[in-house]
């Protein structure tokens, strides 16, 4: 679960990381009402989206004058970024920066730890500093055990900032961003960028939060915050329904039975040079209602073009399978091109229903029906 910059700097205050002022705003009125709340001379005008790149695509604009912040937040509440429309903006207290930092706690995966990532090269080129010269960004994996203790911290925030004054605050910073990041079970805390002002002091004048969704239950204020986007919503109601559900890019739908032939089933289709459109595990159960709600699912995808079903057919029989499909496309109204594959008990049974029904182009092995969605999305000859 993703947490807009206000929602996340409203986290980062009750932990003691500074941040600067700011409100948050629907209209340009309130816009306006607000810069005379902030008394300051110049504010920053913010889109509130759930997406990076905001600055490069017009979401973040200065404004020293009411006509100005007027002018700027209409202009930014009739922008889309990335497909999210903005409908709200926050108000900020504009600082002086000196210098700009990058600073986040999130998972490694692979070290089986969190991760603390910084750089001096912080900002909205911060990936193209990650990609172009990596040396610059700084990973320090954290012992679940020891955890984040001062002088661990005071390390990290040495290798940034050669002023002890500047250091010591720094440590704190680390320290409040990891409690945060530990205590509320995100994935990913970031602030970026840590500025330093003028004046020499740290600032968090961005924020961001993702929350592991699976720890949820455990926060119910961090859940009240939670306003799914289209494809987050999709994917609750497919959690709701039984299924374990992703959205994707491509184009051919898929349906399958157990994640890790899920898994092979999407690299099949890359490897033969066509594009998934979706992970979808719809569990062991051939029941009819369930296959109607996944397809519903699937074909709520306007960019699905074919929808292979691969079933491997264990404890549930291919027969069964068979019969859930039957009935199931009894009830659905598409034109799309339906590829099953039925391995497993009573295949052959199985696959003669379907091709008796006339309604599936139905393979015998992997191999096969990945070539015929491949070829059907594409409009080549089977």
């Amino acid at each position: 679960m993703k947490a807009h910059e206000y929602q996340a700097k409203e986290i980062f205050s009750r932990y003691g990381i500074p941040v600067e002022q700011h409100v948050l705003c629907s209209t340009p009125d309130e816009a306006v009402t607000a810069f005379r709340q902030l008394g300051v001379n110049k504010v920053a005008i913010k889109a509130q989206v759930l997406t990076g790149g905001r600055g490069k695509a017009g979401g973040v604009k200065l404004a020293d004058s009411e006509t100005l912040v007027r002018q700027h937040a209409q202009e930014i509440l009739n922008i889309t970024i990335k497909g999210f429309p903005v409908t709200r903006i926050l108000i900020s207290e504009a600082v002086d920066i000196a210098a700009e930092y990058y600073t986040s706690f999130t998972i490694d995966r692979n070290a089986r730890s969190v991760v603390l990532i910084m750089s001096a090269a912080g900002g909205m080129d911060i990936e193209e500093v990650a990609r172009k010269t990596p040396e610059k960004i700084i990973h320090c994996n954290i012992d679940p055990l020891i955890g984040l203790p001062k002088y661990l911290a005071q390390r990290f925030a040495f290798t940034l900032f050669k002023q002890a004054e500047q250091a010591k605050r720094m440590t704190t910073i680390l320290q409040d961003l990891y409690k945060a990041f530990i205590e509320n079970d995100a994935s990913l805390a970031e602030i970026n960028p840590l500025v330093l002002t003028a004046k020499g002091t740290l600032r968090a004048i961005d924020a961001k939060m993702v929350f592991d969704d699976n720890a949820l239950y455990r926060h119910p204020d961090v859940q009240a915050l939670f306003e799914p986007t289209p494809e987050e919503q999709l994917e609750a109601t497919a959690k709701e329904r039984g299924f374990s559900y992703v959205r994707m890019d491509g184009d051919i739908g898929c349906m399958v039975n157990g994640a890790g032939l899920a898994m092979t089933t999407m690299d099949m289709i890359k490897l033969y040079g066509g594009s998934p459109a979706n992970f979808l595990d719809i569990g062991g159960s051939s029941n009819p209602v369930k296959v109607i709600e996944a397809m519903k699912i699937l074909l709520n995808d306007s960019k699905v073009k074919a929808v292979f079903i691969n079933i491997f057919g264990g404890i549930t029989r291919c027969d069964d399978v068979a019969i859930g499909l039957i009935q199931a496309f009894d009830q659905l109204q598409t034109d799309i091109p339906v590829i099953v594959r039925l391995t497993g008990t009573n295949e052959n049974i199985g696959r003669k229903l379907l091709k008796d029904s006339n309604r599936f182009q139905v393979a015998e092995t992997m191999n096969e029906a990945t070539l015929m969605a491949v070829k059907s999305v594409k409009g080549e000859t089977l």
